[in-house]
C-alpha cells in the first residue's frame, strides 16, 4: 500500500475506527508494519486531520487498556495447548 502518506493514514484510521481493531490487525490487513501504522496514526495524522485522530485515539486507548487482559488469555491458551 504505497502512495500518499496522508491518504494511507486516513484509510488506516477509518479502518481502525469502523472495525474497533488493533494496530496489529490493521497492519496485517494493509500489508504494512505495525510501526508504520503506529507512526501514521500517532504522528502524521494529527498534523492534517485532528478530528479523525481524536476518534482513532479513543479506540487505541481502549486497546491499550485491554492489552494485558488479551495477553493473559493468549498465554493461558498457549499453555493449555489450545489454538487461536
Amino acid at each position: 500500500m504505497k502512495g500518499n502518506i496522508e491518504d494511507r493514514a486516513c484509510q488506516l484510521a477509518q479502518y481502525i475506527i469502523e472495525n474497533r481493531t488493533t494496530v496489529r490487525a490493521a497492519a496485517k490487513k494493509f500489508g504494512i508494519s505495525k510501526s508504520t501504522v503506529h507512526k501514521d496514526i500517532t504522528e502524521r495524522l494529527p498534523q492534517f486531520n485532528r478530528p479523525l485522530y481524536l476518534q482513532v485515539k479513543e479506540v487505541l486507548d481502549v486497546n491499550k487498556a485491554q492489552r494485558h487482559i488479551r495477553g493473559g488469555i493468549a498465554t493461558r491458551k498457549k499453555y493449555r495447548g489450545e489454538t487461536a
